[in-house]
C-alpha cells in the first residue's frame, strides 16, 4: 500500500504550530528523513512501512489522517504528493541548474547577513583551484606580453568571474593595457535567432576605445585603415591593446577566421594586438582543427579549460564561508561534503568529462540543502539534506 502525503500537509502543520522538527522527534527519525520525506516524497529505503505507520498513527493523534494515493477528480484538482521509496541518485539533477537561493529563515538560523553564494564582489572573494590559477595566469600573460588564447567552460565554471577580476587586475597593476570588449547582449551565431557580431563591428570597437575622439570612417577600407592607424599610435605611445570576447561560442565562423588577420596587425614586427576568447564547450567544436574553414584559426589559438573542483570542493566551500566570517564545519558535515560531491559526478566516478563540481551547481545544491536543514532546525548539512535535493 502506497501512502501519500496530502499536498496541503506542510501547511496544516505550520498552522498548528507543528514543526517538522518536532515530527521527526514523535516518530523518532533523523530530521533529514522527515525533510526529504515532506520536501520531496521520499521515504526512506528501510523501514518505510515502519515510518508509515507512525507517523500515521502520531498524526492521527493530532487530527489529521494519511489516506492511499488517489487520482484527482478534477483535471485542474490538486492531488496528493505520491511518497517513493529512496534509491541512489533518485533527484533530478537538471533541478541543479535552477537558481537555489537561501530562504530567509536559512539565513537566521546559520547567521548568515548576505548570501554566501552572492557573485564575487572583490578580488578576495575569488576562489583559485590549482587549474583556475593557472587559466587565470594564462589571461594575464596574454594581456602583457600578447598572444591568442580561447578560455572554455562550462556554464557556472567561473569563466565571467576570471574576466571581471583580469580587469580589476589590469586596472590596478596595468593601466597601459586598454581592453576592447565588444557588447555581446544579443549575439547569436545566426542572424535569424539574433544579431551576428562581424568583422566590422570589432573594428568600430577597437577605434571606439583606443581613439574615442576619432569619427568612425564609412568605407571598409577606410574604417580598417583607421584601425590599423589608431593601434599604431597608439602602440608608439607605451600603449598595449586585447581584444577580450566573451560569449565567444556564439561567434559565427567568418568572424573566427577573421580574428587571424586581426592578430596579423603590426607595427613593423611588433605585434599590436592581443586577442582572448571566453566561451562554453560549443566553442571547441567550432575550433575543430579538422574543420577546413578555421584551420588556421585553430592553428594559432591556445586552448585552456575551467575544470572543475573535483577535490578542491572543501577547500572552494572553506573559502566561501570565510569571507563571510563562518566555519565550513559548522555548515556542513563531511558527510554532507562528500554527498555533494557524489551527486555532481555522474554515477559516482571522479572524472572530469562527467563531474558538474563547477560553483554555480555546488550553490544551488548546498543553497537547497542549507534551506532544508534550517526548516527542521537541525544544526548543520548532513547527507539526508544534500541526497533530498531541491524541493
Amino acid at each position: 500500500m502506497t501512502l501519500a502525503l496530502p499536498a496541503n500537509l506542510k501547511t496544516e502543520l505550520a498552522e498548528r504550530g507543528i514543526t517538522l522538527a518536532a515530527v521527526a522527534a514523535g516518530v523518532g527519525v533523523d530530521r533529514g528523513a522527515i525533510s526529504r520525506l515532506f520536501n520531496r516524497g521520499i521515504w526512506p529505503a528501510r523501514d518505510a512501512a515502519g515510518l508509515a505507520e507512525r507517523l500515521s498513527a502520531w498524526l492521527a493523534e493530532r487530527g489529521i489522517s494519511l489516506e492511499k494515493t488517489k487520482a484527482p477528480k478534477r483535471g485542474n484538482a490538486a492531488g496528493p504528493v505520491v511518497a517513493q521509496v529512496e534509491t541512489e541518485n533518485q533527484g533530478d539533477e537538471s533541478m541543479l541548474l535552477r537558481k537555489q537561493s537561501l530562504t530567509p529563515v536559512a539565513r537566521q538560523h546559520f547567521k548568515v547577513s548576505r548570501d554566501p553564494f552572492a557573485e564575487c564582489r572583490e578580488p578576495a572573494d575569488v576562489f583559485l583551484s590549482p587549474d583556475a590559477r593557472y587559466v587565470r595566469e594564462a589571461m594575464w600573460s596574454t594581456v602583457r606580453h600578447g598572444g591568442f588564447l580561447g578560455v572554455v567552460g562550462e556554464s557556472g565554471a567561473g569563466k565571467t568571474t576570471l574576466r571581471e577580476e583580469l580587469l580589476e587586475r589590469i586596472a590596478r597593476d596595468e593601466p597601459s593595457i586598454i581592453v576592447c570588449q565588444p557588447y555581446v547582449l544579443a549575439m547569436e551565431d545566426k542572424d535569424t535567432i539574433g544579431k551576428t557580431l562581424r568583422s566590422h563591428h570589432i573594428a568600430e570597437c577597437i577605434v571606439r576605445n583606443v581613439a574615442p575622439l576619432a569619427p568612425p570612417r564609412s568605407s571598409p577600407d577606410a574604417r580598417f585603415h583607421q584601425l590599423h592607424e589608431v593601434l599604431r599610435e597608439s602602440a608608439r605611445s607605451g600603449m598595449r591593446h586585447t581584444l577580450l570576447i566573451e560569449e565567444a561560442h556564439c561567434l559565427p565562423i567568418p568572424t573566427l577566421k577573421h580574428l587571424k588577420r586581426y592578430l596579423e596587425l603590426k607595427d613593423g614586427m611588433r605585434p599590436l594586438l592581443s586577442i582572448i576568447l571566453i566561451g562554453q564547450p560549443e566553442l571547441m567544436v567550432k575550433l575543430d582543427e579538422r574543420n577546413p574553414q578555421v584551420r588556421e584559426v585553430a592553428q594559432r589559438i591556445e586552448l585552456v579549460h575551467l575544470a572543475p573542483l573535483d577535490q578542491n570542493l572543501p577547500e572552494y566551500l572553506r573559502h566561501r564561508f570565510q569571507r563571510f566570517g563562518l566555519t565550513l564545519a559548522d555548515v556542513i558535515d563531511e558527510g554532507g561534503i562528500d554527498a555533494i560531491r557524489a551527486r555532481l559526478t555522474p554515477g559516482g566516478k571522479q572524472q572530469r568529462g562527467g563531474s558538474m563540481l563547477y560553483p554555480l551547481a555546488v550553490h544551488n545544491a548546498l543553497a537547497a540543502a542549507m534551506n532544508a536543514a534550517a526548516e527542521v532546525g537541525a544544526p548543520k548539512v548532513t547527507r539526508d539534506f544534500v541526497v533530498g535535493g531541491p524541493a
